[in-house]
């Protein structure tokens, strides 16, 4: 996986990465099945990101309606973590483990060593062909909005349709 902010339009790298449950997870097995929402965030307990995800989990329904988009957080912390971080705050979608910053890398997610070795806060919206149809980055002390998150995932379902490819 190469190093560098993606574009809308490109094809999103592969990644095969472990869940809070050590079960894997890759992005090809949504292909042609389903949009992804990646909600890089910079680690498990942090002020703002709990702030963020305990905000999401009540408002899933609002951020990906239906059943056409999954969503997964994405952090450098382990397994082991993640999985204590969603039932302590009861998040409702999967988490996903990058202790190796391979992928965070591949997305322009990865913050650097300094000063606390982790992913930036960001989204990234796939949509079922691959390719990105949403990236940005959000300040690391700044909370994301649901509102902004919906209509990420709501561009990804209108461009398809402007594709030609149907409501999803």
């Amino acid at each position: 996986m190469s190093e560098g902010t993606l574009k809308v339009g490109e094809m999103a790298p592969e990644f095969e990465l472990m869940d809070q449950d050590r079960t894997k997870v890759k992005l090809s097995d949504f292909r042609g099945k389903k949009n992804v929402m990646l909600l890089f965030y910079p680690m498990d307990f942090s002020p703002t990101c709990t702030v963020e995800h305990c905000t999401f989990g009540p408002e899933l329904p609002k951020i990906a309606p239906g059943q056409e988009t999954v969503v997964f957080g994405v952090s450098c912390d382990s397994p082991y973590t993640h999985s204590v971080f969603k039932k302590q705050y009861n998040i409702p979608y999967a988490l996903l483990a990058d202790p190796t910053r391979k992928m965070a890398k591949a997305y322009g997610m990865w913050a650097g060593e300094e000063p606390y070795n982790c992913t930036k806060r960001g989204t990234v919206v796939i949509n079922k062909e691959g390719r990105i149809t949403h990236y940005q980055e959000v300040a690391m002390r700044e909370p994301r909005k649901v509102a902004e998150l919906a209509e990420a995932v709501s561009t990804a379902m209108m461009a398809r349709e402007n594709e030609g490819g149907g409501s999803i």
